[in-house]
Order: C-alpha cells, then sequence, then structure tokens
C-alpha cells in the first residue's frame, strides 16, 4: 500500500516547519547570544556553568522543535511549557553571572531585556495552542475517521 502526497495551497500559508515560527526564529537569537556568554565565562566554569547554560539554551530550541511535531495540541503545549522553563533557567543563570561579576549588569540587563521579549512570545504561542485544542475538543470532530486515520500513517 502506497501514499500519495499533495501539497494542500491555502490562502496563507504563513508556516510550515518550526523554523518558520516566529517565536522559534527569537529563541534560536537568544540561544546564540547564550552561547557566548558561554565563551566569556572563567576556565574553571566550562564544565559547570558553562555547560549548564549551554544545555539550557539547547533545551529552549530543540523543545520547540519537538512540541511543533507533535500531533495533538496538549502535547505541544507541554513542550512549550518546557521551554519557558529552560528560558527561566538561563535569566536565573545571568543571575548567577551577574552576581559573580562575570558579565556586567548593563550586559546582563540587556540579555534578561531579550529573555522577557521572547518570554512574551512563548505565552502567546501557549494560548494560541490552548485555543487550538479547545476548538479542537468543542469541534465533536467533524470527521473523526480522517483524524484517527492520521495516526495510522507510516512515519
Amino acid at each position: 500500500m502506497s501514499y500519495k502526497v499533495t501539497k494542500v495551497e491555502t490562502a496563507s500559508e504563513k508556516f510550515q516547519t518550526f523554523e518558520d515560527l516566529e517565536v522559534y526564529k527569537i529563541a534560536r537569537e537568544f540561544r546564540k547570544a547564550m552561547y557566548g556568554v558561554t565563551r566569556r565565562l572563567p576556565d574553571f566554569e566550562k564544565y559547570e556553568l558553562a555547560s549548564q547554560i549551554r544545555r539550557a539554551a539547547v533545551s529552549l530550541t530543540n523543545n520547540m522543535a519537538e512540541g511543533h511535531g507533535r500531533f495533538h495540541y496538549p502535547d505541544q503545549t507541554r513542550f512549550f511549557l518546557h521551554s519557558r522553563g529552560s528560558l527561566q533557567e538561563l535569566v536565573g543563570d545571568l543571575n548567577v553571572c551577574v552576581d559573580e561579576k562575570y558579565l556586567s549588569s548593563d550586559e546582563v540587563a540587556k540579555l534578561k531585556e531579550q529573555a522577557r521579549g521572547l518570554l512574551i512570545l512563548i505565552n502567546c504561542y501557549l494560548r494560541h495552542l490552548r485555543n487550538r485544542c479547545s476548538i479542537v475538543r468543542e469541534s465533536d470532530g467533524e470527521d473523526p475517521q480522517l483524524i484517527d486515520g492520521l495516526e495510522d500513517l507510516p512515519l
């Protein structure tokens, strides 16, 4: 049995992959900025704070990517909540950087402002996902066979 995949043209094809999401693009820029921070930390922080920042920064964007790839809106929401948690972890790490005088207060303030803007975008996207989730639940599944059939398709 084979499946023919055809592209469905719509009036407004704003995005098709996670890379097209504005929230992901902004998160990616923030991840790059945080990687820049790790390169400026003292050598003795290489395996501690720097490693922690890199893991949280990658988690920020990877959870967005994985969540976007999930079929169900509640799954997508859960992964974006993880991204939001990683973002908050990075803000905490910035506090360590300023407390230990690894970065200036002005630099940290700019990065925190960038994080605040990203947090707003993540929250907006979460609101969008939650609204989509409630629409799906309220619709009573106009074509439940179509939805059931999608889950059976080979990947």
